[in-house]
């Protein structure tokens, strides 16, 4: 789907207001008296944002330039919004480009912040750094012979990007290695994988998906067809677990994947381009085997999206616990300086016309009480908790929808 102004269901956080509308500089005109009158006519009263712009340029006890003041009444308008709207700058921008693309160029490292460290979560697949030999655990201690400050996440995943075919090397800290380990890696068009997959047991499919971006929709036909090349499924265990949602045009592609008409989403706003109603298509690549959607606290927007439109179409049971209740979609509008504005522009509507803002959707089955419910990162599916009471669901389910639905708890 093209559209000048991509819309996103967010994973996850400015203002139509650019620099030059927020402070409204209203002029004066000075008027001579008129023969008839010796009275002015009363000049108009500056604005309440011009008249604090004025006295902290004039009586703050630091200068304050124009360009901050500018970004400070931005981000104050913004904040007063809600949770979900934000004024992106260029690197924010930037940043939110990649995520929904799905593709970027570096080394290919997923990394987080632990105890002030730069951590490896994962080499991504064919990536730089994976055929360099870097492993999850590692930690990351310099970058081009630079150290790495604490809380420096942020700044070394930008030292890690860079043009394809240039250089970058890479000192890492690895447990059972006495001293440090160095990688000079060169820099090339990375993919984000946002879908595994995973035979189960009993001829069921498992398929996570982490967010939804641009490519999202193929990597499941791709993970779809694999899963089913020798014979149909007897049934999936969709994972949604921790999925913050993403760009709309994906989750709602995801939905049509395993439905074959009906309403997927719909969508309220002020404007024009924020009212729509998205459907699906014919076609269900499961040929309407059975599937449950594990859910968690963590899953939300397009997450929620998804597993409202199965569950509203009888397409699905949901397995879990209540979702996170993100019911609102964003708009990410680029402004001047090559910065964005992130909107909130449109409320969406399951098919059932429930709102799940602020509230979420409760599970068919919940298994918080007596589940651990989020397995750790390197757990394989079938080993999950979570992933077997699913499993087992499915099994009942092949048996009659009386005694799979024996041990369902709303």
């Amino acid at each position: 789907m093209s559209r000048a102004v991509q819309i996103f269901v967010a994973f996850a956080a400015g203002s139509l207001l650019g620099a030059g509308l927020v402070m409204v500089r209203g002029a004066s005109a000075e008027r001579e008296p008129s023969v008839a009158s010796s009275v002015s006519p009363a000049a108009p009263l500056p604005s309440l944002i011009e008249e604090v712009r004025a006295r902290v340029s004039r009586d703050y006890v630091e200068n304050v330039s124009p360009e901050d003041l500018d970004r400070a009444a931005v981000d104050g308008i913004v904040a007063r919004l809600d949770p979900h709207s934000a004024f992106l700058d260029q690197a924010a921008y930037d940043a939110i480009r990649v995520s929904t693309s799905g593709h970027y160029s570096g080394v290919g490292l997923e990394v987080s912040e632990r105890e002030g460290r730069v951590v490896v979560v994962t080499p991504l697949a064919e990536s730089p750094a994976e055929r360099a030999g870097i492993r999850a655990g590692d930690v990351l201690l310099a970058i081009d012979g630079d150290s790495l400050a604490a809380g420096g996440v942020d700044a070394a995943i930008d030292h890690m990007r860079g043009l394809a075919g240039s250089a970058v090397r890479l000192t890492f800290a690895r447990d059972g290695v006495p001293g440090p380990l160095q990688f000079e890696l060169e820099r090339s068009e990375v993919h984000v994988r946002t879908v595994s997959a995973a035979h189960l047991p009993g001829a069921i499919g498992y398929v996570r998906i982490a967010h939804f971006n641009d490519a999202t929709p193929r990597e499941l036909q791709r993970e779809l067809s694999d899963l089913q090349a020798d014979a149909p499924l007897t049934g999936l265990v969709l994972d949604l677990r921790g999925n913050p949602g993403g760009v709309l045009e994906s989750a709602v592609s995801v939905a049509d994947d395993f439905l074959e008409t009906g309403v997927i989403v719909r969508a309220e706003g002020r404007a024009a381009g924020a009212r729509f109603e998205l459907r699906a298509t014919d076609g269900d690549l499961l040929r309407q085997a059975p599937i449950v959607v594990l859910v968690d606290r963590g899953s939300a927007s397009g997450a929620e999206i998804v597993a409202g439109a199965l569950r509203d179409h009888g397409r699905a049971t949901l397995m879990g616990e209540r979702t996170f209740g993100k019911g609102s979609v964003q708009s990410v509008i680029p402004v001047q300086g090559g910065q964005a504005l992130k909107l909130t522009t449109s409320r969406y509507f399951t098919p059932s016309g429930a709102s799940i803002h602020e509230r979420g959707i409760d599970p068919d089955v919940r298994l918080g009480e007596t589940v651990r419910l989020t397995a750790p990162p390197t757990t394989r599916p079938a080993d999950d908790p979570a992933v077997q009471a699913a499993m087992q669901y499915l099994r009942d389910r092949n048996l009659g929808g009386k005694v799979a639905l024996a041990g369902r708890r709303r």
